[in-house]
């Protein structure tokens, strides 16, 4: 039933979303998301640090979207509570509200692996509405490869633009 809401919802998305792998290699990848949204900058912004609200509760730990939280500040956290501690999917490290995050980490099994990570969010005016781009360049080593990675966090990431785009253009 929570599947075929929140189709129903994407369904009634007017946001466009473009998502693709810029690059990649067994050291590393760079991918880069853009959502057009009806709303000012200063709205996208706040929305993004909204975080709970669209991002997908299967791609937690816990299973429980409610219990993310984003702090919109230089030091904050992207961080999950757990009822037996807590993860810190991310570090904000520059805040130029509403033009520009920064953070920093590896997400899902990137924190396992020696690898550095970048999130990069720029907001910007576009038309009426405004435009939310964002990059995401991991580099490091990563068992596998980092090249086998890169679709998977890719479709992650896709997914969680698509939430983003319905919950900030309400």
């Amino acid at each position: 039933m929570r599947w075929i809401a929140f189709a129903g919802l994407l369904l009634a998305t007017p946001a466009a979303v473009e998502a693709e792998v810029v690059s990649s290699s067994a050291n590393g990848f760079h991918l880069r998301h853009s959502v057009t949204l009806s709303g000012p900058p200063d709205s996208a912004f706040t929305a993004f640090g909204k975080i709970e609200k669209w991002w997908s509760p299967d791609h937690t730990y816990g299973g429980d979207a409610s219990r993310l939280s984003l702090q919109l500040r230089a030091g904050g956290c992207f961080c999950e509570q757990l009822a037996t501690g807590g993860i810190e999917h991310l570090r904000v490290t520059y805040v130029d509200a509403p033009k520009r995050l920064v953070l920093t980490g590896g997400l899902g099994p990137l924190l396992y692996e020696a690898v550095a990570a970048v999130m990069d969010v720029r907001i910007e005016p576009s038309g009426a509405g405004s435009k939310l781009t964002m990059e995401y360049k991991v580099a490091g080593f990563a068992s596998g490869g980092a090249d086998k990675l890169a679709p998977l966090v890719d479709g992650v990431l896709a997914e969680q633009m698509k939430r983003y785009a319905a919950f900030a253009s309400r």
